[in-house]
C-alpha cells in the first residue's frame, strides 16, 4: 500500500513512541501527587508543554493539553463565548471550516442564541479579510478561521484577518491542525489569540491535542473538575500521550529546519505533473501556490472519486476529509468553493507524509492513471 492520506492521520513517530514508553511502563504517577512519582510525571508534562510552545513560537504557559483537536476547537469557541456571555453574542467563521468548528458554532447558535455569520470563500477556498471586516459588528466576540484547509490545503490570510479583528477588539481563533508540523508557524506572526493543534496530524498518537491560549485571553472551561491545565481542562493528564506530543513537536521543528516541507512540496508537484501527463483534463482544486506543501486535491473529469480509488486498491487516499469519507454527496468544502457536483464528486485528495518517496509518488501516479482509464471505460 502507498499511503497518501496523511491529512487524515499519521503514524506515530518512533521518537514519540520512545518518549511515551516510560510513562506507559514504569513512570505511572499522577502528576498532581506531591511524591516523587507525581513530580516525575509533572516534569514530563512541563517538558512537553515547552516543546509544543517552541514549535508554535509561543509561551509554555499558553499550551493547554486536550484529548483531540476537536476538543481544542470546542474549548476555544465555547470557552470564549461563555466568558463573554451577556457582553457579546456574535461569532464569525467560514464556509470551509472543519465540522469541529462549524458544529460548535451552530450548537452555540441553537442553544445559547448566539448569532453566527459564515463568510464565503473564493474559487480557491480563500476567505477575503474584507468580508470579515464587513461582518464584524459591536457584538462580535470571536472570529474562527482555519489556517489550512484539510481537503484542498489552501492557506488562509490569518495574519491579515487577525489584524482586522483586533482593530475592533475581537478575538481570533485558528484551527491549525493541518498546518502545525507541515509549515513553519509562529503564533506571534499569525497574531491569533487561540490556536488548535491535533497530535495525530503530526506523528503523535490519536487522542491528544492542544490549544494555545494567548496569555490574558479570557476563556471559560468546558470540562469542569479539579482545575488541571491552568483551570481550563479538568481531568488527570494523559502523561504518556502528552510526552508523545512533545516529542513529535520537537521532531517536527527539526524537520522544518532541515527543509523537509520543501521536499514534500517537490514530491507533491512531481505527483501532480505525472498525473497531468496521463490525465490531460485533470483539474486542480485549491490554490496553486498558497497551500500545504504536502496536499494535492484534483478532480478526474467525468469520474467518481470513490469509484476511482476502488480501482486503485494499492493507494490509500481520500475523496474529502476523513470525517466525511463514505458519503456519495459532494464535499461541502468544494461546493463552497463553487465547484459543480460532477467536479466535486470526481475529487481525490492525495496527502504526502515525511516518509513518502519519489518512487511512491511515481507508482501512485501510474496506479491512479490506470484506474482512471478503467473507470472511464465503465462510466
Amino acid at each position: 500500500m502507498i499511503y497518501l492520506d496523511h491529512n487524515a492521520t499519521t503514524a506515530v513517530a518512533p521518537e514519540a513512541l520512545a518518549a511515551m514508553r516510560p510513562y506507559l511502563e514504569r513512570e505511572f504517577g499522577n502528576p498532581s501527587s506531591a511524591h516523587d512519582a507525581g513530580t516525575t510525571a509533572a516534569a514530563a508534562i512541563a517538558r512537553a508543554r515547552a516543546e509544543v510552545a517552541a514549535l508554535l513560537g509561543g509561551e509554555p504557559g499558553g499550551v493547554v493539553f486536550t484529548a483531540s483537536g476537536s476538543e481544542a476547537d470546542n474549548l476555544a469557541i465555547t470557552g470564549v463565548a461563555l466568558a463573554r456571555l451577556g457582553e457579546r453574542d456574535h461569532i464569525i467563521t467560514s464556509a470551509v471550516e472543519h465540522p469541529a468548528v462549524l458544529a460548535t458554532c451552530r450548537y452555540l447558535q441553537r442553544r445559547l442564541g448566539l448569532r453566527l455569520t459564515v463568510v464565503p470563500v473564493d474559487s480557491y477556498g480563500i476567505v477575503d479579510p474584507e468580508d470579515v471586516r464587513l461582518a464584524i459588528e459591536p457584538g462580535t466576540v470571536l472570529v474562527s478561521i482555519m489556517h489550512a484547509n484539510n481537503e484542498v490545503g489552501t492557506l488562509q490570510p490569518i495574519a491579515e484577518i487577525a489584524a482586522v479583528a483586533h482593530q475592533h477588539g475581537v478575538l481570533v481563533h485558528t484551527d491549525a491542525a493541518q498546518s502545525v508540523g507541515k509549515l513553519p508557524l509562529d503564533v506571534e506572526a499569525l497574531g491569533v489569540d487561540l490556536l488548535t493543534v491535533a497530535g495525530h496530524k503530526l506523528y503523535a498518537p490519536k487522542g491528544i491535542g492542544a490549544l494555545y491560549v494567548r496569555p490574558g485571553t479570557r476563556l471559560d472551561p468546558v470540562i469542569h473538575g479539579a482545575g488541571h491545565e491552568h483551570g481550563l481542562r479538568a481531568g488527570t493528564e494523559n502523561v504518556p500521550y502528552i510526552a508523545g506530543l512533545g516529542a513529535a513537536a520537537t521532531l517536527a521543528g527539526a524537520r522544518l529546519r532541515s527543509g523537509a516541507h520543501v521536499e514534500a512540496e517537490r514530491l507533491r508537484d512531481r505527483l501532480h505533473a505525472a498525473l497531468r501527463s496521463e490525465v490531460p483534463d485533470l483539474a486542480l482544486n485549491g490554490h496553486p501556490r498558497d497551500r500545504l506543501p504536502n496536499t494535492l486535491n484534483v478532480s478526474f473529469p467525468g469520474l467518481d472519486g470513490e469509484e476511482l480509488l476502488a480501482q486503485a486498491p494499492t493507494i490509500a487516499a481520500a475523496t474529502g476529509s476523513a470525517c466525511h469519507s463514505g458519503r456519495s454527496e459532494p464535499s461541502a468544502v468544494l461546493t463552497a468553493m463553487g465547484l459543480d457536483a460532477d467536479r466535486a464528486l470526481g475529487a481525490v485528495r492525495l496527502s504526502l507524509g515525511y516518509g513518502t518517496t519519489a518512487a511512491d509518488v511515481d507508482a501512485a501516479a501510474a496506479a491512479l492513471a490506470a484506474a482512471a482509464a478503467i473507470a472511464e471505460v465503465h462510466a
